[in-house]
């Protein structure tokens, strides 16, 4: 039998609140969270993999639309699979950008910290 976890277990081993599960759960983002007879939330291996994949979405600011729509389209099945790595794809060209974007300001930033620097060594 795989390993079940309650929704304190999940919130602290994901970093996301009780709160941000309920509203994942509500909304669809985790469809089919199984109950025990008492009525809590039993969260599976694959709940939990299928979480960490969903904060990574997030933390690299897929809109919660776009997730919900990756969500709907993985509930359908292999049917679907060319749209999900299609939307991924998308998602990936953003990221992709966005890497390139820090990576020029945090260029900028070096250089503004060197000229700060030779303008220290000039007053020495």
């Amino acid at each position: 039998m795989s390993k079940q976890f309650t929704i304190q277990q999940i919130s602290q081993i994901t970093g996301l609140t009780a709160h941000t599960l309920r509203y994942y759960e509500k909304i669809g983002l985790l469809d089919g969270v199984a109950r025990n007879e008492s009525g809590y939330r039993k969260y599976g291996e694959s709940d939990l993999l299928w979480i960490d994949f969903l904060i990574r979405l997030r933390e690299t600011r897929m809109p919660i639309s776009e997730m919900k729509q990756f969500s709907d389209l993985r509930s359908q099945g292999k049917a679907t699979i060319k749209e999900r790595r299609t939307l991924l794809e998308r998602h990936q060209n953003k990221v992709t950008k966005q890497i390139t974007d820090l990576k020029e300001n945090l260029l900028k930033i070096e250089h503004k910290i060197a000229h700060y620097k030779a303008l220290e060594e000039e007053d020495i």
